[in-house]
């Protein structure tokens, strides 16, 4: 039960990460396309099969106020669809500043050599493992 699937929702790309209860660690996975409101749900069976998580974590999209906000509803429907698809808990985590802290580490690492520009389709991945990882710390 320590393995887990971190996702940060968008509307053209849902960031998946998987994470580890034991380590605390997350880290990136897979960007996986939207496609009319829906996202490639083979792609998330085939890496479902692959990983066999215990649990989810959807990113909720609060303004800074920590208020809803129309992303939340986009949000809370891919968490309903979870739980309906693969009989798992899902859990919220707060997504606030997620995608600045992956643009962040996108950066350093483009500045470090390890990541190239072509990488940066996969920054919602990392988005993701950024919100597994605050999760798994306050956990």
């Amino acid at each position: 039960m320590s393995c887990l699937f971190g996702f940060d929702v968008g509307t053209k790309i849902v960031g998946v990460a998987v994470g580890n209860r034991l380590t605390g660690t997350a880290r990136a996975l897979a960007a996986i396309p939207v496609r009319d409101g829906q996202p490639d749900w083979q792609a998330l069976d085939a890496l479902r099969s692959d990983w066999l998580p215990a649990e989810l974590v959807v990113g909720l999209p609060l303004d800074n106020d920590g208020k809803e906000q129309p992303m939340t509803r986009t949000a809370r429907r891919f968490a309903q669809r979870l739980t309906e698809r693969y009989k798992l808990p899902v859990v919220f985590a707060d997504e606030r500043m997620s995608s600045q802290e992956a643009a962040r580490r996108f950066a350093a690492g483009r500045a470090a050599g390890t990541r190239k520009r072509s990488d940066a389709k996969s920054i919602d991945a990392e988005a993701a493992a950024v919100i597994l990882e605050s999760y798994l710390v306050q956990e």
